[in-house]
């Protein structure tokens, strides 16, 4: 049995309006001032950028753990940039290189680090304290566009320079991922892919 349509009592030309649209203000909240600021939105935080710097800077400095596990990669893209420009006043042209073995150095620390820590640690978190940590080697390339790093000076200084940033990435690993006592063995395959950005910068 065919249910009754029911007649339309509306006015063709002029239809009920069923849809009342919300105002700007409730949309967006009560004030524009209550919205954070964009370089918050997009994870731009510049105090936790210049402790981490310090922390590198300074390895003696005790690493805080809670921005240390931070996936922060504003600042050391602008440190491979200004390693890879550094490297351009040499006369070295050596971007690819720079992010390749990032990339692969990145990869390898984050199954190393995955299969030491109890906790887990995820790739943005790798990669920005291996970013980080390039700073020192922005300084031997700096210095390797006035002076010659092969010879005898050169070579201890490379030296020097490799230690420094491999000790800071493996205090900020530690210290973030709880790793006490492993520090050695955080910093080995750290000096080896910093080894290589050294010999980039030394050739």
């Amino acid at each position: 049995m065919m249910q009754q349509q029911q007649p339309y009592t509306g006015q063709i030309y002029q239809p009920t309006q069923t849809y009342t649209p919300t105002s700007a203000q409730s949309f967006y909240g009560s004030n524009f001032e209550d919205e954070p600021p964009l370089l918050e939105e997009l994870g731009i935080n510049f105090d936790h950028i210049w402790q981490k710097t310090l922390t590198v800077l300074h390895p003696l400095k005790v690493a805080d753990g809670s921005i240390m596990n931070e996936t922060d990669l504003a600042g050391p893209m602008v440190f491979c940039l200004a390693f890879g420009a550094t490297l351009l006043l040499a006369g070295k042209i050596q971007f690819g290189y720079v992010y390749g073995i990032s990339a692969i150095g990145c990869l390898g620390m984050f199954c190393l680090l995955n299969l030491m820590s109890m906790t887990g640690v995820s790739f943005g978190c790798i990669a920005s304290v291996l970013g980080y940590c390039l700073l020192p080697m922005i300084l031997l390339s700096t210095f390797a566009i006035v002076f010659s790093l092969q010879g005898m000076m050169g070579i201890i200084l490379t030296a020097g320079i490799i230690g420094w940033c491999s000790f800071s990435a493996s205090k900020i690993f530690i210290s973030a991922l709880a790793m006490e006592g492993q520090q050695l063995l955080v910093a080995y395959p750290c000096a080896l892919l910093y080894g290589v950005f050294a010999l980039i910068s030394v050739f």
